[in-house]
């Protein structure tokens, strides 16, 4: 192509029009042979990690290579990655070095989409606005929210953008509550961001005659051993409809009801006093306040396994509130609020 315009063309005088160079650039563009197409040298099994096997939007290289390490990568400050060896994309040889991919902190992310939603106005939760903006940024590019909520902030259009990715994956019920969960993050940030400080709720496990997970069962024996007494539940989680007076706080995870039963006050509030310190938002309930008995109301924070209406209790601890419709002020022990994560590390 050089040489035809070398050809077609002589030095510019002084003052010339640079629009001159238009006709003999088409002109030599013309002047070059057309072959016709030719698949020969390409082979699509060549590129085996290139395909989007899930239909997810992602494919398999930014999906599965993070995961295929054969030597793990080193961490280093602000969760930077070095070192490893892992095969690469498209052949069978290794590369040995880590891609320094973003991290989300996923304990202050879920706590965000607990409290943010419930809040008066547009604070940010402490800690959690990097990996948000992260996690926003990715339901954005699926065209699962709108740019204008791109700001740090879990509020309802996040959790329900969150709730349809979720659900493009083929989750239903729980698995689509709009909390980010150990299973769906991680998808959502295959090629984007790593995860740090994971929340797991567990696998479901029988206490009693009720449903718990083995979060919520650990939890509830740290608070038994603090007051040195047992607790009897009323009430376990996944149990929808299985009691209309709860307003589908238990139909998720991390909810139990408790029993104080010949309880003096001053014993039902040490027991909230330290369901609290391990992880619950918990709240004595009386008959005054709607149609049940005495009872210990807890819901587990940060359990991804929970119910909306659960979320929403969640999101009003934090905010100094009881938990109840009508959103009056929390009327239970004043302790440091803390996730269960959060306490097994004070």
């Amino acid at each position: 192509m050089a040489a035809a315009i070398a050809a077609g063309s002589a030095p510019a005088a002084a003052g010339s029009h640079v629009e001159h160079a238009g006709p003999l650039l088409r002109n030599a563009v013309a002047e070059l042979p057309v072959a016709a197409e030719s698949p020969e040298g390409y082979t699509r099994t060549s590129f085996k990690h290139r395909a989007d096997v899930d239909a997810d939007g992602y494919s398999a290289r930014f999906e599965v290579l993070p995961q295929k390490a054969i030597e793990a990568p080193r961490m280093g400050p602000s969760c930077t990655l070095s070192g490893c060896r892992r095969p690469s994309h498209d052949d069978d040889t290794f590369v040995h070095q880590a891609a320094a991919l973003p991290s989300v902190n996923m304990e202050a992310t879920v706590k965000a989409a607990q409290i943010d939603p419930r809040r008066p106005d547009d604070t940010l939760t402490p800690g959690a606005k990097a990996g948000v903006l992260l996690v926003e940024r990715a339901l954005r590019d699926r065209q699962l929210l709108d740019a204008k909520w791109v700001d740090g902030y879990f509020g309802t259009a996040t959790v329900a953008a969150y709730a349809k990715f979720q659900k493009s994956l083929g989750y239903t019920g729980l698995d689509a509550n709009g909390l980010p969960g150990k299973a769906s993050l991680p998808r959502l940030g295959a090629g984007r961001f790593a995860l740090t400080h994971i929340v797991d709720p567990g696998g479901r496990v029988s206490s009693g005659r009720f449903v718990l997970n083995t979060r919520t069962r650990s939890m509830l024996g740290e608070a038994k051993r603090l007051l040195g007494r047992e607790l009897v539940l009323e009430q376990g989680s996944y149990n929808p409809g299985g009691d209309p007076t709860s307003a589908g706080t238990h139909d998720g995870g991390g909810v139990v009801d408790i029993s104080v039963k010949q309880m003096s006050s001053a014993t039902r509030t040490a027991i909230v006093r330290a369901l609290r310190q391990v992880g619950f938002a918990a709240w004595v309930r009386s008959p005054d306040q709607g149609n049940w008995p005495w009872h210990i109301h807890a819901a587990a924070i940060s359990d991804t396994d929970l119910s909306s209406q659960a979320q929403h209790q969640i999101g009003d601890y934090y905010l100094g509130l009881n938990g109840l419709a009508n959103r009056g002020p929390d009327d239970g022990p004043k302790v440091t609020i803390r996730t269960w994560e959060e306490y097994q590390r004070r």
